[in-house]
């Protein structure tokens, strides 16, 4: 019976630089391993968070939440250091967040985001470290003759984390791993702080190494035989099973059985069925509800031409199928909790317009909704075009609300910084989307990477019919592409890693109008990203992500 293992150093496609585990996959080979829980690592973001939490609920197996950052060495004039940070609880998550977001928001933008040493100082409660056995500060100074400052830095970190504190250690093939670990054994019998073993999962099977390798090169720039290109990877750095790990590790056993008391020490829960939801600023002292009836009244009345809705003597001045509708509208937006929703997305469509932004009429299921016809928020009259609110908001399918607003692209901006001044910077932002790598692109990437003339790898993607949703197996489905495909082994070559990389995310960007306002800082809920070269926040989670934690969207 093997002791208990838990993988605790993974990257998945979204560190977007060199992990092609896909997190579907991942879960169920440690459903298939029956290792208890498993841990994402991504480096310098949390962009997976989300999606990696559910996949695993589903499955039944724990997740445990870190990242693999770089940052700033303690001591003068040395090199940045690699760790990986893992969440213990809520208060830890926030933490990550915020250090995180600091690292973007107030660093150089760039592939290496570097943590600040006095923000780990400041927000390390909840956290567990583990020191990077390849660029961590002891694998670098290891075999260098430096054991004072070794030990300094040690004790430094050890100040900060205490028994929160861990080395890593990893046998994946690299020349010096075993002097590393000599001076890891002999530091822990001066410091209390044990080794925990890892296989710094890159991929997920054995015979991934090569589409691994060339989605590194993809990412540098580089051609697979380039004789300069850094040889950072092994081919043994893939999920092993608990016995393999067990069985390269039966010298130090307790490195072994470490990786599942950390796991145990890890217990952040997220609820997903919690909503979040913005407040409105500027209610007067009234009740949201109240406030919205009245705006949504006086609406209504100035869409008739009227002074209200009612005569003095109580008969109506608007036809009883409005104002009934209106009433059981504003019932179910007061029952669901959205009055302040509705309010939010009115006065920044109010400043619009004030400001001459061009707004477009209303698209999607909003359209139905006589109060957002009455806010001016639409401007399609739904009892008109038999339009139903219950497609927009149903208390019996509960759903966040969510109106598609059309701006003009050369205004769009202003009405975003207006939000965010009037909400707060700290809990508005845009929110990220991510690039993959379809079809025609990855094919003529991975041809690149091979080093094939460009010729070559053209006459190949053109094979892939231009076509939306087109896959390289539907490609091969039809006569052109498959022919070539069974003829020729280079071709028969690209194919198949373009297959093993198709479909992985590829870079990060913000959607063109997404925009999320939260009630408190956004720190709260997710870490925030900031593109190179560009100004403002985004979200580290998707639109999904934003909506599945309970965050409000708006488009």
């Amino acid at each position: 019976m093997n002791p208990p293992f838990v993988h605790l150093h993974l990257h998945s496609e979204f560190s977007l630089t060199d992990g092609i585990v896909r997190l579907g996959p991942l879960v169920e080979k440690c459903v298939e391993f029956e290792q208890p829980a498993v841990a994402l690592t991504d480096v310098s973001n949390l962009y997976a968070f989300v999606k990696f939490y559910q996949a695993c609920l589903k499955k039944g197996v724990k997740p445990v939440i870190g990242c693999d950052v770089w940052i700033e060495n303690p001591l003068e004039n040395l090199q940045c250091d690699r760790v990986v940070l893992f969440c213990q609880d809520r208060d830890g998550f926030r933490n990550l967040s915020r250090i995180l977001t600091r690292a973007y928001l107030e660093g150089e933008a760039g592939e290496k985001i570097t943590l600040r040493w006095h923000d780990l100082r400041r927000h390390h409660s909840g956290l567990i470290c583990m020191l990077d056995d390849q660029y961590g500060p002891v694998a670098r100074l290891s075999g260098h003759d430096r054991h004072p400052e070794t030990r300094d830095i040690v004790r430094r970190y050890h100040d900060i984390f205490g028994d929160r504190l861990y080395f890593e250690i990893s046998r994946i093939g690299r020349a010096e791993e075993q002097a590393y670990i000599n001076q890891v054994l002999k530091l822990s019998g001066e410091f209390p702080v044990s080794p925990v073993a890892t296989n710094r999962v890159q991929y997920l099977q054995a015979d991934d190494f090569g589409a691994h390798e060339i989605r590194v090169c993809i990412n540098e720039g580089r051609v697979l035989d380039d004789s300069r290109r850094p040889r950072n990877f092994t081919n043994q750095q893939y999920l092993r099973s608990s016995a393999e790990m067990a069985d390269l590790f039966s010298d130090i056993p307790e490195a072994i059985s470490n990786t599942a008391e950390i796991a145990k020490r890890c217990n952040l829960f997220i609820d997903f069925d919690e909503d979040f939801l913005p407040e409105y600023p500027e209610s007067g002292g009234a009740a949201v509800e109240d406030l919205l009836r009245r705006k949504a009244e006086a609406g209504l009345a100035g869409r008739f031409g009227k002074e209200g809705l009612y005569h003095r003597d109580g008969t109506p001045m608007v036809e009883k199928t409005y104002l009934d509708r209106l009433n059981n509208e504003l019932e179910v937006i007061e029952q669901m909790g959205y009055p302040g929703y509705f309010l939010i997305v009115a006065d920044f469509i109010r400043w619009a317009r004030e400001h001459r932004i061009p707004v477009g009429p209303g698209r999607g299921s909003g359209a139905g909704s006589l109060v957002a016809y009455a806010l001016e928020i639409t401007d399609l009259d739904p009892l008109q075009y038999n339009l139903l609110f219950e497609r927009f908001l149903n208390p019996e399918r509960v759903s966040l609300p969510d109106f598609d607003i059309d701006f003009c692209m050369e205004g769009r901006d202003r009405v975003i910084d207006y939000v965010a001044a009037r909400y707060s910077a700290d809990r508005v932002a845009q929110i990220i989307t991510f690039g993959t790598m379809a079809a025609k692109a990855v094919v003529r990437d991975v041809g690149r990477v091979l080093g094939h003339p460009y010729g070559f790898v053209d006459q190949i993607a053109k094979l892939i019919p231009f076509e939306l949703g087109m896959t390289l197996d539907r490609a091969l489905a039809g006569d052109g592409l498959k022919e070539r495909y069974e003829a020729d082994e280079d071709v028969r070559s690209i194919i198949d890693l373009a297959r093993k990389l198709e479909g992985l995310a590829r870079n990060a960007g913000r959607h063109a109008g997404g925009v999320v306002i939260a009630p408190r800082r956004l720190t709260e809920f997710t870490a925030l990203y900031r593109e190179p070269g560009a100004s403002g926040a985004v979200t580290q989670f998707d639109k999904d992500d934003i909506e599945a934690i309970g965050l409000v969207k708006f488009d």
